[in-house]
């Protein structure tokens, strides 16, 4: 069986909780899991060695705080942001381990067969599920080849517009925010990165990326978490499980395989919204 759960975020006792309450057996289960292992919550180092022990029993693809570990854990970030709760993994004696571990993850997963693709954020409209993968390969062999040089270039919100005319570092960059920070766009590919809060707050013509019409990645199922004011969706073809472990809301986890609803444990709230 194929489990999805949302942002972890650090929250390594509501995770286990949480996969408690799902019976899951490493043994016969597989979680997938949103991206965002790491930071904001207690327990970021926890989250790590235990995610990273369940080998190939566990899904994972890259967040935005997760790559915002290896920023600063290999140079590509000097100075830690405000909030972040990431000292106790880089003063691990198996940190070296782990990041390797962590560099190793994928920005997409895609089982081709079920028709199901893994993201931590989304996709541009002009997108294929088989293009975000082909794109997040480019950029997973860049980053694995250079760490630093990659993640030191990798901040940014420009360009703000998918074109296929793109190239080196400004392709790469806006791959990244897309698989990684995307919420809202427009039907011609244009980003807004800045977007925080329910989608009511979105510019005019931004809108959520999985409802525009037209979406070349429809007829792909998509999981993804990162929105957590958004909460759980399940339609237009995509589920989205980031509802808020960290900021007080609930850890929830989405059975892949079978017809049943999500279940979620509660989470203690670690943050608190909009503070950093």
């Amino acid at each position: 069986m194929r489990y999805a759960i949302g942002d972890v975020q650090g929250c390594a006792d509501e995770l286990r909780a949480l996969l408690e309450r799902l019976r899951f057996s490493a043994d016969r289960d597989q979680v997938w899991l949103v991206g965002d292992l790491v930071n904001r919550g207690p327990r970021s180092l926890e989250t790590l060695r235990y995610v990273r022990s369940l080998a190939d029993n566990a899904v994972v693809v890259l967040g935005n705080h997760d790559l915002h570990l290896l920023a600063l854990a290999l140079g590509g970030r000097e100075a830690a942001k405000r909030g972040d709760t990431l000292g106790e993994v880089l003063a691990a004696p198996d940190r070296d381990e782990l990041l390797e571990w962590l560099i190793g993850r994928p920005l997409a997963h895609f089982d081709g067969g079920r028709g199901d693709l893994l993201v931590h954020a989304g996709l541009v409209p002009q997108w294929t599920a088989t293009q975000a993968v082909v794109l997040a390969r480019e950029v997973e062999s860049a980053l694995r080849r250079d760490p630093q040089a990659f993640l030191r270039q990798m901040y940014g919100d420009r360009p703000d517009r998918w074109s296929e005319d793109l190239a080196g570092m400004e392709r790469s960059r806006f791959v990244v925010n897309v698989l990684t920070r995307l919420r809202v766009c427009t039907a011609d590919g244009r980003v807004d990165l800045g977007m925080k809060g329910p989608p009511g707050k979105a510019r005019p013509a931004f809108r959520p990326w999985f409802e525009l019409e037209g979406r070349a990645s429809r007829g792909t199922r998509i999981i993804f978490g990162h929105w957590s004011a958004l909460g759980y969706v399940n339609a237009h073809g995509v589920i989205g499980l980031d509802t808020g472990c960290v900021w007080g809301g609930a850890l929830t986890a989405l059975n892949l395989d079978e017809a049943e609803p999500p279940v979620s444990v509660e989470c203690g709230g670690y943050d608190v919204p909009g503070k950093s």
